[in-house]
C-alpha cells in the first residue's frame, strides 16, 4: 500500500470521526454537572429560595457564610453535612449557591457523583485553570471499611499533590456523621481498636465545617408545612399534614415538600 492511499484513509477516517467537542464555557451558566470525564452546563438550575428552607437555620446560616467567604476570595472550609436523610441537605448547598449569585458573587456549582472521586484530579485541573470559584457538591456519599476511595477523598481535599485547588471546596452529603461506617472486626481486636476509630475519623476530619442534620419535632415539621404553603398560596390543615406525615412512616423536610406537592395538586396548581 503506497503513501498516497495511506493518506487518503487517513483522511477518511479523520472525516467519519465527530469533531471534538468545543469546551465548556465555565463563565456564563451558574451550574454544571461533572460526567466523569467533561463538564455539562445545567440550563435549569432553579432550587428553592433559600428563606423557604426553614428548621435548620443555624446550618443554613454557617454554610452561607462559609460559602459567602468562598466566594469573595477569603478563606473556607470544605463542608460536610451529615445527618438524618429527607432534611434538606442537598438543598441546602444549591439554594445557598443561588443565593449567592443572585447577590452578585462569581460561583457556581459543581454537582458530581460519588462513584467518580478517581476522576477528581482531571476537573480539578480544567475548574482550577479558570478564574471562577467552585462549590463542587457531592452527594450522598458512604464508604465501607477499607475502601481505598476514602483514601483518596482525604487525600484529593488535604496534603495530596492533586489536592483540590484553591478556587475550589467541596461540599459533601452523607448520611453517616464519619463517611466511613466502622469495621466492627477491627473494633473487636483491642489492639486495633484505637487505629480503626482513628482511621474512619480520618476522613470526616478533613472537613474544616461539619454541619449536623436532626429529624424535626412536629411544631418544626408544621413550621416547614407552613413556609412552603405559604409561599405558594395554598390553603392547609394541620390535622392534615400531620396524618399525610404519619402515613409516610415519619416527618422530615421532605415529606413537608411532599404534602406541599400534594395540596398543590389536589388544588389543580403548579409549583
Amino acid at each position: 500500500m503506497n503513501e498516497q492511499t495511506l493518506k487518503r484513509i487517513a483522511e477518511a477516517l479523520e472525516r467519519l470521526s465527530p469533531p471534538p467537542a468545543p469546551p465548556t464555557d465555565l463563565s456564563s451558566f451558574p451550574a454544571y454537572h461533572w460526567n466523569g470525564t467533561g463538564l455539562a452546563a445545567v440550563h435549569d438550575f432553579k432550587p428553592l429560595p433559600l428563606e423557604l428552607i426553614v428548621g435548620a437555620d443555624r446550618q443554613k446560616a454557617e454554610l452561607f457564610e462559609n460559602c459567602r467567604r468562598h466566594a469573595s476570595g477569603a478563606a473556607a472550609h470544605d463542608v460536610l453535612l451529615w445527618g438524618a436523610r429527607g432534611m434538606g441537605k442537598s438543598a441546602l448547598a444549591k439554594s445557598v449557591v443561588a443565593a449567592l449569585q443572585e447577590n452578585g458573587f462569581f460561583i457556581a456549582l459543581v454537582e458530581a457523583a460519588s462513584s467518580q472521586l478517581t476522576s477528581l484530579p482531571t476537573l480539578f485541573e480544567e475548574l482550577g485553570a479558570s478564574g471562577r470559584r467552585y462549590l463542587l457538591f457531592i452527594d450522598d456519599i458512604s464508604f465501607e471499611p477499607h475502601d481505598q476511595n476514602a483514601r483518596l477523598l482525604r487525600s484529593l481535599l488535604e496534603g495530596g499533590v492533586e489536592a483540590r485547588p484553591n478556587n475550589v471546596r467541596l461540599c459533601v452529603t452523607s448520611n453517616r456523621r464519619n463517611i466511613v461506617e466502622r469495621d466492627s472486626s477491627d473494633q473487636a481486636d483491642a489492639m486495633n481498636a484505637r487505629d480503626a476509630i482513628d482511621d474512619s475519623l480520618a476522613l470526616a476530619d478533613r472537613f474544616g465545617l461539619k454541619l449536623g442534620f436532626q429529624y424535626p419535632n412536629q411544631d418544626d415539621y408544621l413550621h416547614m408545612v407552613a413556609s412552603y404553603a405559604s409561599h405558594f398560596d395554598l390553603d392547609w390543615d394541620e390535622a392534615d399534614a400531620l396524618g399525610f406525615a404519619q402515613g409516610r412512616g415519619g416527618r422530615s423536610g421532605r415529606i413537608a415538600w411532599h404534602y406541599t406537592i400534594e395540596l398543590a395538586g389536589c388544588a389543580g396548581r403548579k409549583i
